[in-house]
């Protein structure tokens, strides 16, 4: 049993287990390396590292909650998702939209991936993917819309921003992380790329109904 096990570890571990407990259960997602913007160079994440020293543990405390632990040491990704939906967080659409495209910018580029499974990219790339595929209304986004899909992104520990300034709507660079994978499986791409051919036509239908009755008001 997992409680047995448990009281096994040290106090200090008690403490780490608890902590990083809490850690995915509001993060959801955990990589093995992430970005110091202060030395400019990836390093490896020692909380990915205690996490593996109770790893099975953990994995059974939280089974019994009705929570899945897994561990992917190949990409280096640990991933906590509840068996309910009620506890599944809601993306805006926005946000949506620029994660699909984050994980095709990450597809496309992925044979050119460093050891750390990472893929480098920036915001305006992302956006300017987005316009190109038609994803956005009036070919355009608020400076707030990208802001906020950039901090949601990166408290899931799905993306991490190089600089160590504030995120900014327009300028940074942007690294995509591994656990895109476990987001958006190579499974799901093609269903994705349906998905975005859907709200494709949704933004087009949309406009077509504003430009009628902007037309309408006009006549009147």
């Amino acid at each position: 049993m997992w409680n047995e096990e448990y009281e096994k570890l040290t106090s200090y571990e008690k403490g780490e287990f608890r902590r990083i407990a809490n850690y995915l259960l509001s993060r959801t997602y955990m990589v093995r390396f992430t970005y110091d913007s202060v030395k400019e160079m990836t390093l490896p994440n020692s909380d990915y590292s205690m996490l593996a020293r109770f790893f099975s543990v953990l994995q059974e405390y939280f089974e019994v909650t009705g929570w899945k632990l897994e561990k992917d040491d190949d990409y280096g990704i640990v991933s906590l998702i509840s068996e309910f939906d009620n506890n599944r967080f809601k993306l805006n659409r926005f946000t949506t939209l620029f994660l699909y495209v984050c994980r095709l910018i990450y597809e496309e580029n992925r044979e050119n991936e460093n050891s750390y499974h990472i893929v480098k990219t920036d915001t305006a790339a992302v956006v300017e993917k987005m316009r190109i595929l038609g994803l956005l209304k009036g070919g355009k986004s608020t400076q707030n819309e990208r802001k906020e899909a950039q901090r949601t992104l990166e408290h899931f520990n799905i993306i991490q921003k190089m600089e160590s300034v504030q995120w900014s709507g327009d300028s940074n660079n942007i690294l995509i992380l591994p656990s895109i994978l476990y987001v958006i499986s190579n499974q799901s791409i093609n269903a994705m790329i349906e998905q975005i051919d859907e709200m494709k036509l949704t933004v087009m239908d949309t406009e077509e109904k504003e430009d009628e009755n902007t037309k309408e008001t006009f006549t009147d």
